[in-house]
């Protein structure tokens, strides 16, 4: 499994990833960056504080979204990166 930085994030209106952003892979969709969570071949990270968290697919109301495992410091968590 390869490691994907995320260095920026994009949001609807609502505030909901739609998007991954990274230096090394540019710019992939919240649904492409679900499946390669949940198929292996990659995994994302955030690193803006070490240590790094990884992202991982969550559910709400049988809908997967995209979050940051919690690690105590709010400049890690995508919603907090800037916009794609």
């Amino acid at each position: 499994m390869a490691h994907r930085r995320v260095t920026r994030s994009g949001k609807d209106s609502d505030g909901d990833i739609t998007s991954l952003c990274g230096p090394m892979f540019g710019k992939v969709s919240k649904l492409q960056a679900i499946a390669d969570i949940n198929r292996d071949p990659y995994s994302y990270f955030v690193e803006e504080v070490t240590p790094r968290v990884y992202v991982r697919v969550g559910h709400r109301l049988g809908v997967e979204y995209l979050t940051t495992y919690a690690d105590g410091y709010s400049r890690n968590n995508l919603d907090n990166l800037p916009d794609c």
